[in-house]
């Protein structure tokens, strides 16, 4: 398997202060780690340092696949539980779909016709 540097996180979807969000991590074994954190960045690094979690330390990180904010530490926790119980083929759906639902409808020209 070919060594690849791993993905940084996008600072657009860096955490405000006091925000807890989901994210999803691509390993490079092809599986997935899900976990949650009130600084992205920070956590993704350690991650990637292997000073995150024991998972991450024997399945090296790849890239971030995706993240969700959430109001609390609570609200993020049970989010985490629920992707945690789902088959890896759903867990991106799920995570895309609560962003879909917690965001609110535009419609375009395009998606009119």
């Amino acid at each position: 398997m070919e060594r690849t540097a791993p993905t940084m996180p996008d600072p657009t979807t860096a955490t405000a202060a006091g925000t807890w969000c989901l994210y999803l991590i691509e390993c490079r074994d092809g599986s997935y780690y899900a976990g949650i954190t009130n600084d992205l960045e920070a956590r993704y690094l350690a991650h990637v340092n292997g000073k995150g979690a024991r998972y991450t330390r024997s399945h090296p990180p790849l890239r971030l696949l995706g993240s969700r904010s959430y109001a609390d530490r609570a609200a993020a926790s049970r989010a985490e539980w629920e992707i945690k119980q789902l088959p890896k083929h759903r867990k991106l759906g799920y995570l895309h779909a609560v962003a879909d639902i917690a965001a609110p409808a535009t419609d375009t020209p395009a998606e009119l016709e």
